[in-house]
């Protein structure tokens, strides 16, 4: 379309709306209330991927915003296809990740009439969204659009939802893109510190003998990794990372720490702990990494880096707060950092590694046994020099990957942390394929997770997409079994799982599937699934009563850590 008016269905507008903002795939499931927008679609460009739940459409289009940082769309209709949607927005506003959900609604003269398929989602999201729209008229779409992406996407990103009545999708207006652009008088999200914090965060930083910075996801939504890693040289600082952190930093990189809290390193939390000073660089102090707040490094002065002005002193108390973009604060402070030499400090810490090492699982021989660790670390040997992109659900597995598999470069790990969302890796990983189609994108689920969303296999089949799918299958729903384990007396109710011959499942939705049951066959078919010129499906049948250590328990302070038995032990039946 060219830049003159044009008089079109709000239908029409949506797309030409979306694809103006730059839209190429969105995800989405028909229905009813946004049929109109469904028949517009034949004259736009974009390519629709047919889900099969809408969960993971919001999923999809998350999993897509991961892998690039580009804005995730995904379209459902009124009712039970909007309240579908519900988890994968919250998942998305816990994670800071930039999806504009599209949902169809009754028409205007039928809200609030309890009409057919009629759910207030504006008013059922309103607690996981940045902001929502309601749309009335075709007259409000252009600019509920053009704003809905702008506030996705500025300053902590998150997810928007847009829902259009069936007559403002149906009736005409004249289409006016210049006049629609987004005039958010009140919304400032470009903020920038004041220079007496500065100047006390210099000092601060200046003084500290034991300094510690902690990345976060924030790093990588900032675009801030040279930036950090310069940062950490010049003053020899050591980085630990969260989950969402990883790949922030190289994980080969000789200041590079490893992964904090619950099931982080041993040393790292100890580091943590015995600092001077903690740099929070784009985190939010979650629970999962602090451990006790009332312990929580009792002796560190507290810098944090924070676009959100809201999480400044929300969990933790700190010294200085420097609200605003990450990578143009750290732009500023760059130029008057002293060179710092803190050979002590980082000997001190690589001390620490002795004992974590000892009780390594890898560690332990090749005696029948199959261990999702060992499945974690040949999946990487076999995939570092590819830059795969590695999508895994939540639980064990998902620790187990963060600590098994080296994160060389941002946005390699696509995972849900705030809500941890069992059911997230299919979809997002569908999401992340067509995100970025040359990437070798490998799904890591536990065998719950995944039936929670298997459906979405067929999305893989229909769209003939190349995805790795690696189901680490314990038989059991893994973390919360390792809870009763640990603080049940073994009392395993509800936790034992019966799959489906998750090979027959694959075969019949026509991917190629194996199970692997001993650790000499784990290499060779994560090899066969490199070349196979297809979706490919690998049931590892791994150890069943394994835990992910060490592991800080709830309300335990950050140091006080259940440690892997030493000298080493298989499961909990050898202790």
């Amino acid at each position: 379309m060219s830049g003159t008016k044009e008089t079109l269905t709000g239908a029409r507008i949506l797309w030409e709306c979306l694809e103006r903002e730059g839209v190429k795939h969105v995800f989405g499931y028909p229905g009813g209330a946004i049929l109109p927008a469904y028949d517009a679609l034949r004259h736009s460009s974009i390519h629709h991927i047919l889900v099969r739940h809408e969960q993971g459409a919001t999923h999809m289009a998350d999993g897509y915003a991961r892998a690039t940082g580009d804005v995730g769309v995904a379209v459902a209709t009124s009712g039970p296809g909007a309240t579908n949607m519900v988890t994968g927005i919250a998942t998305a506003m816990l994670d800071s990740s930039p999806i504009v959900c599209i949902t169809g609604q009754v028409g205007s003269k039928l809200l609030g009439s309890d009409a057919f398929q009629e759910t207030d989602i504006t008013g059922v999201t309103l607690p996981i969204t940045k902001h929502n729209f309601l749309v009335t008229r075709a007259e409000d779409l252009a600019p509920a659009i053009r704003e809905a992406f702008y506030i996705a996407k500025s300053g902590r990103p998150g997810p928007v939802l847009i829902d259009i009545t069936k007559d403002a999708q149906q009736s005409s207006c004249v289409f006016d893109w210049e006049a629609a652009a987004p005039k958010l008088r009140g919304y400032r999200p470009d903020l920038s510190p004041a220079k007496e914090e500065i100047e006390k965060a210099l000092e601060l930083i200046h003084k500290a003998k034991r300094p510690v910075i902690l990345a976060g996801h924030g790093i990588t939504v900032s675009g801030a990794e040279a930036e950090v890693q310069a940062f950490a040289e010049r003053t020899s600082i050591p980085v630990a990372l969260t989950l969402l952190g990883l790949g922030s930093l190289p994980a080969s990189h000789f200041l590079n720490l490893g992964m904090m809290g619950m099931h982080g390193e041993a040393w790292v939390n100890k580091t943590i702990q015995e600092a001077d000073l903690l740099l929070a660089f784009g985190m939010r102090f979650d629970d999962r990494v602090t451990g006790n707040l009332k312990t929580y490094a009792p002796n560190a002065k507290k810098i944090h880096i924070e676009i959100d002005p809201a999480e400044i002193n929300k969990n933790v108390k700190v010294d200085v707060g420097l609200v605003g973009d990450l990578r143009k604060i750290l732009h500023e402070l760059m130029p008057r950092l002293e060179m710092g030499s803190r050979k002590q400090w980082i000997d001190q810490i690589r001390s620490l590694k002795g004992d974590s090492a000892v009780r390594d699982i890898q560690n332990l021989p090749d005696n029948g046994h199959l261990y999702a660790a060992h499945v974690i670390n040949d999946l990487w040997n076999e995939t570092r020099e590819s830059e795969a992109i590695i999508v895994t659900d939540v639980g064990q597995h998902q620790m187990w990957e963060a600590q098994y598999y080296k994160h060389e470069r941002r946005r390699s790990l696509v995972t849900s942390g705030g809500l941890g969302t069992m059911g997230f890796a299919l979809p997002a990983g569908i999401g992340a394929k067509v995100a970025s189609p040359s990437s070798e994108v490998w799904v890591v689920a536990g065998d719950g997770g995944f039936q929670m969303t298997m459906c979405e296999l067929a999305t893989i089949v229909q769209e003939n997409l190349k995805v790795n799918i690696a189901i680490i299958n314990n038989g059991y729903l893994g973390m919360v079994r390792q809870w009763q384990e640990f603080f049940y007396d073994r009392n395993y109710e509800a936790t034992p799982l019966l799959s489906p011959d998750f090979v027959k499942l694959g075969a019949a939705y026509g991917i190629k599937s194996e199970a692997v049951k001993s650790r000499a066959d784990v290499v060779p078919a994560i090899r066969a699934a490199q070349k196979h010129n297809g979706p490919v499906l690998i049931d590892f049948q791994v150890e069943q009563e394994d835990s992910v250590f060490p592991m800080v328990a709830a309300g335990a302070a950050l140091h006080e850590m259940i440690r892997r038995p030493s000298p080493l032990v298989e499961t909990a039946g050898d202790e």
